[in-house]
């Protein structure tokens, strides 16, 4: 796909997110689920709790979505050529679960400023509002951060790591982002969204890239890992990793538990108490 147009332009300011925009082949998405599936299988609990981030480190299937060149162009209008990948995330709703993600602004705790980045959504299947599509309270990026109540596990089956919650969302003025197999929403990091849950008989995969800075964007809670994505870094805020070769290479897995040991820090800084994520 081309970089945006001038409509999406548009949306993306007005609205804070745009969707749905075609990245992936049916082939693509299929071959990220089968990838889901074969890891899950043969190293179970892997991509459970904090092992569902910074799952581009350890396959090369997962790497080559981030690096997809039809992300890369859309992502690139929004921030700019100089691009960071830093950070994925896997959000599996199973039909038989509680999960949801509570209405939540990603800015609010995760500590990347300034916020010339964006959420890459990629629906691996197909998203709605019967098994737990997100929702964007439209035009809320265009404000302050709003007060967050953290419930933790007090809110069960939330997928948030602090159950952070905005409540009182008008659920009128929140749209649903319905996507195809393939397809990607992209979202400001300012904008309230959630997520209920999954109705279906069928199990619902996001892969997010949560998310793709620009190279000027400094993290003010902690350390990041990062790929060069498109352009350069002449800031050099971040810690640069290398593109994995095999799926569960040993030294990849290392620096991926690394990662995540520095993300769960930001997540919870200055708190004594963890969610499981």
């Amino acid at each position: 796909m081309p970089k945006l147009t001038s409509q999406q332009h548009e949306q993306y300011q007005e609205k804070g997110f745009i969707a749905p925009i075609d990245v992936l082949t049916k082939a693509e998405a299929e071959e990220v689920k089968n990838e889901i599936e074969f890891i899950e299988k043969k190293w179970p609990n892997e991509l459970n709790g904090l092992g569902r981030n910074y799952v581009h480190l350890i396959s090369p299937i997962f790497d080559k979505v981030v690096h997809n060149s039809k992300i890369l162009d859309a992502v690139e209008s929004i921030i700019g050529k100089n691009i960071l990948a830093c950070g994925t995330t896997l959000f599996i709703k199973n039909p038989d679960e509680k999960g949801f993600v509570s209405f939540h602004q990603d800015a609010k705790y995760i500590g990347l400023e300034p916020h010339n980045w964006v959420t890459a959504w990629i629906a691996i299947t197909d998203t709605n509002e019967k098994n737990g599509c997100m929702r964007m309270w439209t035009g809320t990026h265009k404000n302050d951060l709003k007060n967050h109540i953290e419930k933790f596990d007090n809110n069960e089956g939330n997928l948030l790591t602090r159950g952070q919650t905005v409540e009182n969302v008008p659920l009128e003025e929140t749209e649903p982002v319905i996507l195809k197999a393939g397809q990607m929403s992209l979202h400001h990091p300012r904008i309230v969204h959630g997520s209920g849950v999954n109705l279906s008989k069928e199990r619902r995969i996001g892969f997010v890239i949560q998310s793709y800075i620009g190279s000027n964007v400094t993290q003010v809670l902690g350390k990041m890992y990062v790929q060069q994505a498109r352009g350069e870094d002449s800031f050099n805020y971040h810690e640069h990793v290398a593109r994995p070769k095999v799926t569960m290479g040993q030294n990849d897995n290392n620096v991926r538990k690394i990662a995540n040991e520095e993300l769960s820090k930001i997540f919870y800084k200055d708190l004594n108490n963890k969610g499981k994520f």
